[in-house]
């Protein structure tokens, strides 16, 4: 026994991990390595203060960015197909709009086309009532004509507010022409001519004797007029769907208010 405790001491000393150069290697101190991760900790959280101090315009400019540029990364299934309608109705569209310049394959009907536009506009339509009323001498006769401006004049109003709450544009970039501006039909969504079209067909197959072969007639009219709006690019097929249903609502809603022929010979009586 006493002899083995020299070797091991000996041992000891000839091995040279256990020389003073080395202990801090073999053993790590615990003090240092918790001052230098404190320390790094410290001068993280003070990057980031200060790349947060820095830059505050651009977290703001990264809050403010608009719907369409930020990608939904689990979209809900109403708005997938909703897209895919759009899609489909865009692309249905641009495929109608044969006359939408004189390069598209039915370019050169494009004339006739806005001629048969021309049939459903407003101004037109406005300007024809106010002459029937100025030479009607029927009281029948004036309050239906007197309804009728009405009913044109609502047609322009509730079109051009729901224009521009839609702001949506057609197909094509087409510009509109003097009398879309009159009546501010400038957009889209709805289709005026197709609203408009359908209130007047509702509204004098109701309140005109007309032959069945002219009843069949004044409906193709307003099919017409409404589809062409389609093949000169100027709304897409929903708009044109919508506004037909808008035009009838607005039927409806001028057979609620419906002047009287005393109300109508008291507001001629002023004019």
């Amino acid at each position: 026994m006493p002899a083995s405790q020299p070797r091991s001491r000996a041992r000891d000393r000839n091995n040279v991990l256990n020389r003073a150069e080395f202990l801090s290697l073999n053993q790590p101190l615990k003090g240092n390595q918790e001052n230098r991760s404190s320390g790094r900790k410290q001068s993280g959280q003070a990057g980031a203060a200060g790349t947060q101090s820095s830059n505050p315009k651009e977290r703001r400019q990264s809050q403010q960015l608009p719907e369409e540029d930020c990608m939904q990364l689990n979209p809900s299934f109403k708005g997938i197909a909703f897209n895919s309608l759009l899609a489909i109705d865009i692309c249905i569209s641009k495929r109608l709009g044969v006359c939408a310049n004189t390069a598209s394959s039915w370019g050169g009907a494009r004339s006739m086309i806005n001629l048969l536009g021309i049939t459903g506009h407003g101004i037109p339509w406005i300007a024809g009532t106010l002459i029937c009323l100025v030479k009607s001498s029927t009281l029948a006769g004036q309050e239906v004509l007197m309804n009728l401006l009405l009913a044109l004049l609502l047609d322009i109003t509730i079109v051009a507010g729901l224009q521009k709450l839609a702001k949506r544009k057609g197909p094509y970039d087409i510009t509109p022409g003097l009398l879309d501006y009159l009546t501010m039909d400038t957009y889209a969504f709805p289709a005026g001519h197709a609203s408009r079209v359908a209130m007047l067909s509702k509204f004098f197959l109701n309140h005109l004797v007309l032959a069945i072969p002219l009843r069949i007639l004044l409906v193709l009219w307003a099919l017409c007029v409404g589809f062409s709006r389609v093949m000169i690019g100027r709304h897409h097929i929903t708009d044109v769907l919508s506004g037909f249903v808008f035009g009838y609502l607005q039927f409806r809603l001028v057979e609620l208010i419906w002047m009287s022929s005393n109300t109508c010979q008291m507001l001629i009586s002023i004019w």
